[in-house]
């Protein structure tokens, strides 16, 4: 072969070697970008894997701490607010929207406000971070080239099987989370829940509780849960009915009227009473007689004090005037029930 032959085949060979080395991108501008800048045609070609893949999903969870973040901030201070009392109405408990639920707005205890705002925080909380890494999760997932149909049909078809077969558990979590945001009840409270009266002892998402009077234990679920009598909300109604058998209404409501009044009158009970008792009057008549009703508004936690002092002095009140007497004399002798009978008199048929 001549000399330049040989000459013109090197620098053909040589020409065609770079070229050879090219890696193939396929129109990736980032695989150029790393050709150029490395040299390297396999760390090009690799570099879609090797260096964008994990910029990807360091990105993803990156983004996905940042709403977390963010979201668990705005919750931790809306929770501040509320517990500081600046609540927005939508978000304040139904006793607190009702102008005349309360006679002070004030008298609710901001430590229980305070409590049942971190429980709904917190419940949030967990609320948001499940559903951010949640939706990070399938996101990485699909960098990495998984088929999310087959997952997302499997994941559909396995919440429904759940709806169905947990139904009431998902019922008792929703009641527990309406009931924890309305403020229905708290710990210490003195509800009646139906066949379960007594106090309040734990309050949670599922079950809520109970002790009654006798110290049975009540655990009812928050889903069974039809209707809340709270006796330990906003201000109470002592109603006190009394038979006064065939006396005077007008003195007997005298005698009882004075009764109630001491009672809002003693040093321990005042601070207990809202407003002055009140003797309204004949309630009903009975074949006993006439029944007088008192009624005195409370505090939520004095009801049950107060109401025992006043059926107590009340009755003493009628048995110093005498009117238990005529009560007693009217059962025994029906024709003449304002006749107190005289010693030794057995019956309508005179003296023995």
């Amino acid at each position: 072969m001549r000399y330049e032959s040989r000459v013109s085949a090197a620098n053909l060979m040589l020409v065609a070697l770079p070229a050879a080395n090219k890696p193939d991108c396929q129109g990736s501008s980032s695989c150029e970008w790393m050709y150029r800048i490395t040299g390297s045609a396999w760390f090009a070609e690799g570099s879609y894997w090797i260096l964008l893949k994990p910029l990807r999903v360091l990105l993803i969870l990156l983004l996905a701490f940042a709403a977390r973040w963010a979201l668990h901030r705005t919750i931790n201070r809306l929770v501040r607010t509320t517990s500081e009392g600046a609540v927005p109405t939508l978000l304040r408990p139904l006793r607190e929207r009702i102008p005349s639920a309360s006679l002070d707005p004030e008298q609710f205890v901001p430590e229980r406000r305070r409590q049942r705002a971190e429980a709904i925080g917190s419940v949030l909380r967990s609320m948001v971070t499940a559903f951010v890494f949640g939706i990070a999760l399938l996101m990485v997932l699909k960098e990495f080239s998984f088929d999310l149909a087959p997952l997302l049909a499997s994941a559909g078809i396995a919440g429904v099987a759940l709806g169905f077969g947990a139904q009431s558990l998902v019922k008792d979590l929703i009641a527990g989370l309406f009931m924890l945001i309305e403020d229905q009840y708290g710990v210490g409270d003195t509800v009646d829940l139906g066949e379960a009266t007594g106090v309040v002892e734990a309050v949670g998402l599922r079950v809520t509780t109970v002790r009654d009077g006798r110290g049975v234990l009540w655990y009812i679920r928050n889903g069974e849960i039809v209707r809340v009598g709270n006796k330990s909300q906003g201000w109470a109604l002592v109603v006190v009915d009394l038979p006064i058998g065939f006396a005077s209404t007008e003195e007997a409501t005298a005698v009882l009227r004075t009764a109630a009044a001491s009672v809002a009158m003693d040093p321990e009970l005042a601070p207990r009473v809202v407003e002055e008792p009140e003797v309204l009057g004949v309630e009903q008549i009975t074949v006993d007689g006439a029944v007088i009703r008192t009624v005195v508004k409370t505090t939520a936690d004095g009801q049950f004090a107060v109401g025992r002092e006043l059926r107590r002095r009340l009755a003493e009140a009628l048995e110093n005037s005498g009117i238990t007497a005529r009560i007693a004399a009217a059962r025994l002798y029906p024709g003449v029930p304002s006749r107190v009978p005289a010693p030794g008199e057995t019956g309508t048929g005179g003296a023995t």
